[in-house]
């Protein structure tokens, strides 16, 4: 029986070449895009992973706002702002915080002799370097020592230094 159906099977693909070459052509060209939507689902997962891998996988950030629902005796909307006391607070009592830096934003106006502009300026610790996995292509990084004594120091990206310093002297 097994032998007579697929003797009939051959016969209908005999007869119908055409119909059977589109149908094994449509099966294989499925069959191939299945695979290469995997291998690019693959990929791209792979990719997105490395990209936070660089950024740093073990990062949490708390930011300020206001409460969305009543607690401790307030009523919802509070407006909620950290203080360098609360950082040192998270410090010391929860386990686990291997750096801590707190951040804050400012638009102000940068300059040197020739050029002016206005540019979102992050102040942070030292130690954000380590945090955020960052790496200078020139000069170095802010240490502790200069953060203490509030040296007046600062890091800035390639596209500061070419808009500053026009891809002039600007080492220092």
């Amino acid at each position: 029986m097994l032998k007579d159906i697929l003797g009939q099977a051959w016969e209908a693909m005999l007869y119908n070449r055409r119909r059977t070459a589109i149908t094994m052509i449509g099966m294989a060209w499925g069959i191939a895009t299945v695979v290469l939507l995997l291998a690019y689902g693959a990929g791209f997962s792979r990719a997105i992973e490395a990209i936070f891998a660089e950024w740093g996988t073990n990062i949490i950030g708390v930011f300020p706002g206001r409460t969305s629902e009543q607690a401790g005796g307030e009523k919802s909307g509070v407006k909620v702002q950290f203080t360098m006391d609360d950082v040192d607070r998270l410090i010391a009592s929860v386990p686990g915080i291997n750096h801590i830096s707190p951040v804050a934003f400012k638009d102000v106006i940068v300059q040197n002799d020739l050029h002016s502009y206005t540019w979102t300026v992050n102040g942070v610790r030292s130690v954000f370097q380590d945090i955020w996995k960052l790496n200078t292509d020139e000069g170095r990084f802010f240490n502790g020592q200069e953060e203490q004594q509030r040296a007046h120091v600062c890091v800035i990206g390639s596209e500061s230094k070419t808009k500053l310093f026009s891809g002039g002297v600007g080492d220092r």
